[in-house]
């Protein structure tokens, strides 16, 4: 298994796989996600992410196939947290492709490049239902930082309730 930088050529790969991500993870754990969102957007998306400094996209490939992909920022520093910060905003591994280092490769890439980048922290964000990516991220070093929480707005429920 081989895992490089994608390029241009790479992006219908990369906006599959995202497809399959978005599909898996959160078509089944949210709801109102757009799952049709990587076919209209993601090579604009992909494109940009190539294109802007403080952003990368790894593939890892297999017999010529791509079998994963993984998309990192560098945010900050801010004034309120003076410090950067790298995220990992998405990874997916074709199912058949798991259980045999291709996540652990592209983490420990993105973790390298966090660090020739300056960051000081790693974050990514997982659905809390997502047990199994969870556990991956854990084995990695990252912890829980923060929870989200959501909740439904009820129709005629007042916007304001401590308002007069």
């Amino acid at each position: 298994m081989e895992i490089r930088l994608a390029s241009f050529d790479d992006i219908p790969a990369v906006v599959a796989l995202s497809s399959g991500l978005f599909a898996e993870d959160g078509g089944l754990r949210d709801a109102y996600l757009d799952v049709g969102w990587p076919a209209r957007e993601g090579h604009r998306y992909y494109r940009a992410v190539l294109t802007t400094h403080g952003a990368a996209c790894w593939i890892a490939v297999e017999d010529g196939r791509t079998i994963g992909y993984l998309v990192a920022r560098v945010n900050g520093p801010y004034p309120t947290r003076p410090i950067k910060v790298a995220e990992l905003e998405n990874v997916f591994v074709e199912p058949d492709a798991r259980d045999k280092g291709v996540g652990t490769g592209l983490v420990l890439t993105f973790a390298r490049w966090a660090a020739s980048q300056g960051a000081r922290r790693m974050s990514v964000t997982a659905y809390a239902a997502n047990e199994r990516a969870i556990a991956f991220y854990r084995r990695h070093g990252f912890e829980p930082k923060s929870l989200s929480l959501e909740s439904a707005v009820e129709p005629g429920q007042a916007a304001d309730p401590v308002a007069p």
